[in-house]
């Protein structure tokens, strides 16, 4: 048993290695013309800006393309078995139905853990390089028109005031930049607006602004002077419960953000009574990607079983392709769906990976019992 074990993970594991660096050899080739059209000398954007840029994307694409590779790999290695009647003669040795499927997941499941390092670690470590050299090379990061906005609820003498806050973007050296912020008491009335075209957050969770314009609005009667009051201050720490994470989980894309970093992102908006449906989609999302190369190998499984004439390698090489296409298609359209529709997140997550192990464990058993 230990001999055929050996034997299929080193030939799957090759194939899935093989089609993997050819899929983000590609992808690196489109990133990297893509960048080509940005180079500008002035601005410091030469070759080597869009050289490196383009190789931080490949550990993103690596994630992404991950459960493909799988699928495409384990197929041609599995069709190539059955082609040369190898997988035959492990068959007539030992090797049933229930121990091939039990020998391929436990192959599927160290896919998976890979899969979950390279998109847990190496790809929002290199997401977030990317951003910051684009940002150098920029002069910072603008964000769209509206800017981003964070929310946050503290106590007060008077009741519970609510705070908001829109930060139009991030300098080169990570400072936020035209920053605005917004208190309400608890009839909803504008008590303070404070505003800084430069700040920092400090770890202890204060930010530090520069050149603040504070305006204290008053609740006294029209004609009293001190309804308005304005001050300028050179340095202001403001304190607040938006620490560094909330911040970079609001300003920089999702690709940048750990799990745990989406789960904390959902809890802050939860807790704020602010929309967490897109982040906990996101969340199970990541959660449940790396079971996805135990789903794409027992798809493959199925291929070892159909005849050498019933398709050559090939044609089960495109199928492959064909399902794991289908396979990312679904999964984005689901996570739109449920942000749409509001429906439960890890429902919305786990769906498509369940209905393809259904088909795959459908397809095997149906070979098995009829060809």
């Amino acid at each position: 048993m230990r001999t055929i074990r050996r034997l299929l993970y080193r030939d799957i594991a090759a194939s899935v290695l093989f089609v993997a660096v050819a899929f983000l050899s590609l992808f690196y080739f489109i990133d990297f013309i893509d960048l080509v059209d940005e180079i500008d000398r002035a601005q410091g954007r030469t070759i080597g800006y869009a050289v490196l840029s383009a190789l931080y994307e490949v550990p993103g694409h690596a994630y992404e393309l991950m459960p493909i590779a799988v699928l495409i790999g384990t197929i041609y290695s599995l069709a190539r078995l059955a082609q040369n009647s190898e997988f035959t003669i492990l068959r007539t040795g030992g090797l049933g139905p229930r121990r091939a499927l039990l020998l391929l997941a436990a192959l599927g499941v160290a896919f998976g853990v890979v899969t979950f390092v390279i998109g847990d670690i190496a790809a929002p470590a290199s997401e977030r390089q990317a951003v910051l050299l684009k940002a150098s090379k920029s002069g910072g990061m603008r964000l769209s028109r509206a800017g981003a906005w964070l929310k946050e609820k503290r106590p007060a003498a008077d009741g519970e005031h609510s705070v908001s806050v829109n930060v139009g973007g991030m300098t080169a050296d990570g400072s936020l930049s035209d920053i605005r912020i917004f208190e309400f008491d608890a009839q909803g009335h504008l008590v303070m607006r404070l505003s800084a075209p430069v700040g920092r957050v400090r770890a202890t969770g204060v930010w530090a602004l520069e050149q603040a314009l504070r305006v204290n609005f008053s609740s006294g009667p029209a004609s009293a002077e001190d309804q308005v009051q304005e001050s300028t201050h050179a340095r202001l720490d403001w304190p607040t419960s938006l620490n560094a994470r909330v911040v970079a989980a609001a300003l920089l894309p999702a690709e940048t953000m750990t799990t745990m970093d989406l789960w904390r992102y959902s809890r802050h908006l939860d807790s704020q009574e602010q929309a967490a449906q897109r982040p906990q989609i996101l969340f199970w999302k990541r959660a449940f990607y790396p079971l996805a190369c135990i789903v794409m190998v027992a798809l493959a499984l199925p291929f070892a079983y159909l005849h050498a004439r019933a398709g050559g390698i090939s044609l089960k090489v495109f199928g492959g392709i064909m399902l794991g296409i289908s396979f990312v298609l679904l999964n984005n359209v689901a996570g739109h769906i449920g942000v749409l529709g509001d429906l439960t997140p890890w429902l919305v997550s786990a769906v498509p990976s369940l209905l393809y192990l259904l088909l795959s464990l459908g397809a095997f058993a149906w070979l098995v019992r009829y060809r």
